[in-house]
């Protein structure tokens, strides 16, 4: 996978290092690896969602009221 990152004239290579490393977070590369690293059961991934899920319908009500 090539990531191609213009960097126009005159731009700081802070800018062209960040613009970069959005491009790169887009692309998800790195959370599909480190979910390869590690095998979990299609049981205990359905349970993590639902807990996930708990969690921000919790989250959401705490910030409403």
């Amino acid at each position: 996978m090539i990531l191609i990152t213009i960097v126009r004239e005159g731009e700081s290579i802070d800018k062209a290092l960040k613009k970069c490393k959005k491009k790169f977070d887009k692309t998800r590369v790195l959370k599909e690896f480190r979910d390869k690293q590690q095998y979990v059961k299609p049981s205990e991934g359905r349970r993590n969602e639902i807990l996930k899920a708990k969690y921000r319908e919790k989250m959401r009500s705490k910030n409403d009221e």
